[in-house]
């Protein structure tokens, strides 16, 4: 016998807990159906454990640097991993066991812990009983992709998730993937203290970014000890002497790199493989992802499909936005789009990256007129004055509508300045908006109008900025 349900929302990753909470407020009864840790990959293993870390890793790399500052600490520095370790998990640990709480004592909401998998339109499976519903909402995640790269079953190899339970300093850590996940360990630990080594595939870093992002972040990391191998077409692994040596062919020449462990961070796979899809007729693309259209709907009526899982963003925020979508047109009487948002993600290497919008490339694609602002941290006080000018700031704008088209700023505080500018988009205003804006001085936020103010046709093809 099933039990019955008004709707089932399976993962308690970042949408499925504050959607579970606007379900019930509205009066329906809602199971949570949870098979791993509550709080989804973002809690447990990504954005607040590694934001711990790389907080720890900051810390020493100051220490480090007291001595810039007119500061002496008498002797060396040493990192306590374990200790590091320890003050990740209790911040992992809070968060973990407050959303749990939480969901439990909803009222109108029982949790239900185990594997989900479809056995019809409207029924799930979990521990050998059904329950059903007529609204389900799929928010089930990623997991890391683990490539069958030649020698892989010979060696124990590291993810961003087992990553966390490491709690010793490795000599050399080889990271095979040079793009968000991989950007982040390899600064971190290098920080710690380890020889870190990142091996990219592709012909230069985070291939997604414009190239002079790609380059001025390959720099920041070189200059902190980081050896970045790019090119790497053909990467083997192999076990020596309890360490791990990574084979790649950079640029033609072979390279053996020899650490003394190695981390994947080659991308990610949606957890849908194990959900019985196909018995409730919920379609997915070639990768596993699912369909979903512009209200997150899938192709099976009654059915959403929320966060990471739908492919139509990988991000804490956009998980997020798909839950305030959803609730906007079924609770709300409030049409609302995924095509209503405007691109924006950071990279939380130090200093980071943020991004708006369109990159130059895909600017220089659309075919419109594109007029350019670039300035370098070196010409921001407030980077000048705590000793780290590292990077620039870059706004492409349409030279018609006077519309921002995006924005890069890699710097200090360029993950939170860079929302000024986000904002003036959403409101759809011209960038004089925020040109003619008084900023307060002296901060990374007040070169955003200086920067507006020179702004550069840029020639239709590539190349650079013309006067």
């Amino acid at each position: 016998m099933s039990q019955q349900f008004d709707a089932i929302v399976i993962g308690t990753g970042q949408a499925g807990p504050t959607l579970t909470s606007r379900l019930a407020a509205a009066g329906l009864r809602v199971a949570v159906i949870e098979r791993d840790r509550f709080g989804g990959s973002c809690v447990n293993y990504g954005c607040t454990p590694t934001k711990s870390l790389v907080a720890s890793a900051r810390a020493a790399w100051m220490a480090r640097r007291a001595s810039e500052y007119g500061v002496r600490i008498e002797g060396s520095i040493h990192v306590d991993m374990e200790a590091v370790k320890v003050r990740k998990d209790a911040i992992v640990r809070k968060s973990t066991e407050g959303l749990e709480q939480w969901l439990k004592g909803m009222d109108n909401v029982t949790v239900v812990e185990g594997d989900a998998r479809f056995t019809g339109s409207r029924a799930v499976e979990v521990n050998g009983k059904t329950v059903e519903a007529e609204k389900i909402f799929l928010n089930v995640g990623t997991r890391e992709r683990v490539p069958p790269l030649p020698g892989i079953d010979e060696v124990d190899s590291l993810t961003s998730t087992t990553m966390m339970d490491v709690d010793a300093l490795p000599e050399h850590l080889v990271i095979v993937g040079g793009s968000y996940i991989g950007l982040e360990f390899g600064q971190m630990y290098r920080r710690f203290g380890s020889g870190v080594t990142i091996v990219e595939m592709g012909p230069r870093l985070i291939g997604r970014e414009d190239p002079d992002v790609s380059e001025a972040i390959q720099d920041i990391l070189e200059n902190e000890g980081v050896e970045v191998r790019t090119s790497a077409e053909c990467v083997t692994l192999a076990g020596r002497d309890g360490g791990v040596i990574v084979s790649a062919d950079c640029s033609g020449e072979r390279e053996d790199v020899e650490g003394s462990h190695v981390l994947l961070a080659v991308g990610r796979i949606p957890n849908t493989d194990t959900l019985g899809l196909e018995a409730a007729g919920i379609e997915t693309d070639e990768r596993g992802y699912v369909v979903v259209d512009d209200q997150l709907r899938t192709s099976a009526p009654g059915v959403w499909a929320l966060g990471d899982c739908n492919g139509q963003g990988a991000f804490t925020h956009t998980s997020y936005n798909d839950c305030e979508i959803v609730a906007a047109n079924l609770l709300d009487d409030d049409p609302r789009r995924v095509t209503d948002r405007i691109p924006c993600c950071g990279l939380f290497v130090d200093p980071p990256l943020g991004r708006i919008g369109m990159t130059e490339d895909q600017a220089r694609a659309t075919g419109r007129r594109i007029l350019m602002g670039k300035r370098p941290m070196t010409k921001v006080a407030r980077a000048v004055e705590k000793g780290e000018p590292h990077g620039f700031m870059k706004v492409l704008v349409d030279a018609d509508s006077e519309r921002i088209l995006g924005a890069a700023i890699l710097g200090i505080g360029g993950d939170e300045v860079v929302h000024s500018m986000l904002d003036v988009m959403y409101a759809d205003a011209p960038y004089t908006v925020i040109s003619r804006a008084i900023h307060i001085h002296p901060t990374v936020a007040e070169l955003v109008p200086t920067m507006l103010q020179d702004l550069r046709e840029l020639e239709a093809k590539e190349g650079t900025a013309s006067v």
